[in-house]
């Protein structure tokens, strides 16, 4: 049977960003939902599991992670095998946490031999509204995923008696590096102790190697000190100076015991995060470009420079709603953070609630309001200029300053409300009043750290306004860099990173969590050492498609990525030491002045078409959320997201799934008797379905679906929280829509060893191959449609040709051999 040309129902697989607590049926953090009745004892581990839980769900009996990181992007792939033991049908639900920068590129689902393969489609696509969804709680309990900066992905599918299920998830990121160091997150929650689990992380670079480590587990929802007793015992093997291998594979008895340390129940399996920190040599000037196959990317971060100095204005938000921890927290780090200033910087203290003050270290019980006086609305009508005002200049920084200032913060009290749109004109001000009361100061690099708990309050309400008007301010010789921090729930997130990418900064959220002041000092920590200011790199008139390439500051232990396209091969190669080839040079403002930096030339050890792709799409996506014009870069995002099958927020992930299996209603589902999937998802309440509005209670699934069109895909928008249809198809070639230009009139495709037919259905055995993607692993020629990554590295006629490998008279593809599905 053709598993690709024939279909009754696509389900869309999304991916979401949760920042509270999620319902599920049962415990959707393992692949585990559901209760059952009798089960046998594994007879391979040999042991006894609760039978509470071996007797009422699936087990999972393998889950294996496996990360390729070359020229600092990584390509994970999470595989699962589950078996249900019962006598009777059984609920597996595949749920993984993600990083929130990742992207999923593929993802493959098998169940009892058959293939269920997922594709990228746009979600705008959708031509009919589904005219009715289900809303089911059954099981409903509410389960801890709320790992930090995270996004979940999860699936379920019925699992027959004594049947077993596989699933396959891909998605790559590329990596950034803070502190010095490049650091990959893998999540691993299984949700039971597994007998085969294992992550294997290999590294690959263009460049030497300095040091590979991998620190204690994490929770992911906590900051602490390293503890020993979470030490992964991984294995780091540095093959020569440029690779490393790091595998992490804790038996049964080791996971419960990091279990128990990392604060979850021993029988739940281990639930934290794998890491692995690394970080290669670099070119102390320019950095480093390369070059592969009409693609570059250009990585820099340039050493042996002195920080530049700089103007730090603190805008801290003290309205009523920061009482009691928060408040406690923001002293807390506060205290250390002022201690991290360095003797050529100045500062000043911002405090904001109803009023604004700048607060006067010479007199810590005095500081300037704005307006004067006081409360904002009493001054409506009034023209208060702040030129009119004396506040208090930067501080340099010495002890006793720093200890004024931290008197000055420890008597912080909360209350009243929340005025934004003045603090943050208050400060921009400061700023440029020292500079023009100060000719030093104009070498001084301007910081503006603003923190808040809540909305817009007083003065200005609108979020739209404050961004529009602080954005206009701010427009000067030198731009002052703004960092928006949210701390809370009730902290408008959209607003904050709107207002930062506004003003050259980014935005971050600090978690209401005991670790709340680290997070704070983590934070700083980041940007407390700027380099180099105005950043930018210039590049010969060939280069197409290039990213951002002007940059206002670059920080100390931290790295600028650029990529972009040439259109013809260099003439000459980096070998023959030519220095123009792509990049002409990079040009900033050091401690000393002007400095122009020129890059050296490596060769990747992969492709480069992923990273320039991933890189573009995640710039242009930012640029829509500030854009006059969002739905140009939109369709920009979208255009290579759909070639390159990112899942993004302007894209979904849908699975195909084989005529074999009839479709499913809610009352069959909850019966759990039909081999079905069904979507599943948290909707906050109150947001309608297309076609069927109602408010959910809380968290509630969407379970299941009726009277639908049986050969119509479905879509889930996250964005809009709407479920639709979408056209059906029956072309098996609509996943590699390239190949149709391809294919000759008998369905062959000539390779150098001759002409092979196209299938994605033949009955053909598979042989072991050695050219199979990523980084030439060992693999097994198979179909096309048999491996589980095809999607990913298929992307081109030059791609098949490179990976092809003769089965029979049929093309097969070399796919690494763990990723093969039968």
């Amino acid at each position: 049977m053709n598993r690709l040309k024939s279909c009754l129902l696509i389900v869309c697989i999304w991916f979401c960003t949760w920042d509270g607590v999620l319902s599920f049926p049962s415990t959707t953090e393992s692949l585990v939902v559901d209760t059952g009745e009798n089960s046998p004892i594994d007879i391979h581990t040999k042991e006894t599991y609760d039978s509470t839980d071996l007797h009422s769900t699936p087990r999972i009996t393998e889950m294996h992670i496996i990360s390729n990181v070359s020229n600092r992007f990584a390509h994970t792939i999470i595989r699962s095998k589950v078996k249900n033991f019962s006598n009777s049908s059984k609920e597996a639900t595949f749920s993984v946490v993600l990083p929130d920068s990742a992207y999923i590129s593929g993802f493959v689902m098998e169940i009892d031999g058959k293939n269920y393969t997922a594709y990228v489609k746009e979600k705008e696509e959708a031509k009919k509204i589904y005219d009715e969804a289900v809303a089911s709680g059954i099981g409903a309990a509410h389960v801890a995923v709320d790992t930090r900066d995270s996004n979940v992905f999860t699936v379920s599918v019925n699992v027959e008696p004594e049947s077993k299920a596989a699933f396959y998830l891909t998605y790559e990121e590329l990596l950034n590096r803070q502190n010095g160091y490049y650091e990959l997150v893998i999540n691993i929650r299984p949700g039971q102790p597994v007998k085969q689990l294992g992550v294997e992380v290999k590294l690959a670079e263009s460049r030497p190697i300095k040091y590979v480590r991998a620190p204690p587990l994490r929770t992911g929802n906590e900051i602490g000190s390293d503890k020993e007793e979470l030490d992964p015992r991984a294995n780091v093997e540095l093959i020569n100076s440029t690779s490393a291998v790091v595998t992490f594979n804790p038996s049964i008895q080791r996971q419960k015991e990091l279990a128990k340390h990392l604060g979850t129940e021993a029988n739940d399996g281990l639930a934290g995060q794998f890491i692995v920190q690394y970080d290669v040599e670099r070119d102390p000037l320019g950095g480093e470009v390369l070059l592969d196959d009409g693609y570059f990317v250009h990585f820099f971060a340039p050493s042996d420079l002195d920080p530049l100095p700089k103007h730090v204005v603190f805008v801290l938000d003290t309205s009523g709603s920061m009482f009691d921890r928060k408040i406690a927290q923001l002293k807390e780090a506060m205290k250390s953070i002022l201690e991290e200033l360095k003797s050529s910087d100045k500062f000043n203290l911002v405090e904001f609630n109803t009023d604004v003050k700048v607060w006067n270290l010479q007199n810590g019980t005095e500081s300037t309001l704005y307006p004067p006086g006081g409360a904002s609305w009493a001054y409506e009508g009034t023209n208060v200029s702040l030129e009119d005002i004396r506040f208090p200049p930067a501080y340099s920084v010495n002890k006793e300053n720093i200890e004024k200032a931290k008197n000055t913060v420890s008597g912080f009290e909360p209350n009243g409300g929340t005025n934004i749109n003045d603090a943050l004109k208050v400060a921009l001000h400061l700023i440029e009043a020292e500079r023009k009361s100060n000719k030093g100061s104009d070498k001084l690099q301007p910081l503006i750290i603003f923190l808040t708990d809540g909305e817009p309050t007083v003065g200005v309400y609108s979020t739209d306004q404050i961004v529009a008007e602080i954005s206009e301010f701010n427009q000067g010789r030198r731009k002052s860099v703004l960092f928006s921090l949210s701390f809370g729930e009730a902290a408008d997130k959209k607003f904050l990173q709107k207002l930062a990418l506004h003003n050259s900064g980014f935005s971050k959220h600090i978690y209401e969590g005991a670790d709340a002041s680290l997070q704070l000092q983590g934070f700083y920590k980041q940007i407390s050492s700027p380099l180099l200011a105005n950043v930018t790199f210039k590049y010969v008139p060939t280069v197409t498609g290039v990213t951002k390439t002007i940059f206002p500051v670059l920080f100390n232990g931290s790295e600028i990525v650029v990529a972009g396209r040439y259109e013809q091969p260099p003439s000459e190669s980096p070998e023959n030491g030519k220095d123009d080839v792509i990049a002409l040079d990079v040009v900033a403002f050091c401690g000393t002045g002007l400095i122009n930096l020129k890059p050296i030339y490596e060769r990747p050890v992969t492709g480069l078409q992923r990273i320039w792709a991933y890189l573009t799409v995640k710039q242009l996506l930012e640029e829509k959320e500030i854009s006059k014009n969002p739905d140009e870069l939109k369709k920009k995002a979208l255009a290579i997201a759909l070639q390159h099958s990112f899942v993004t927020p302007v894209s979904s992930l849908v699975v195909v799934k084989p005529n074999e299996t009839r479709p499913v209603d809610a009352e069959s589902t909850q019966n759990s008797q039909d081999r079905a999937f069904y979507l599943q998802s948290s909707m906050k309440a109150g947001f309608p379905v297309r076609g069927y509005p109602m408010s959910l209670p809380n968290f509630a699934q969407i379970s299941a679906f009726s009277s639908f069109d049986p050969v119509a895909p479905i879509a889930y928008d996250s964005e809009d929280s709407a479920i639709t249809m979408l056209p059906a198809t029956d072309d098996p070639l609509s996943s590699f829509p390239w190949l149709k230009d391809e294919l000759s009139e008998n369905g062959t495709i000539h390779f150098p060893t001759g002409d092979f037919e196209l299938s994605f259905n033949a009955t053909v055995p598979t042989h072991a191959c050695s050219n199979a993607p990523p980084l030439n692993a060992s693999g097994n020629c198979t179909l096309i449609s048999n491996c589980g990554t095809a999607l990913i590295f298929l992307m081109k006629i030059d791609d098949l040709i490179k990976h092809f490998c003769p089965l029979d008279k049929y093309i097969g593809v070399c796919c690494p051999d763990d990723i093969v599905v039968p």
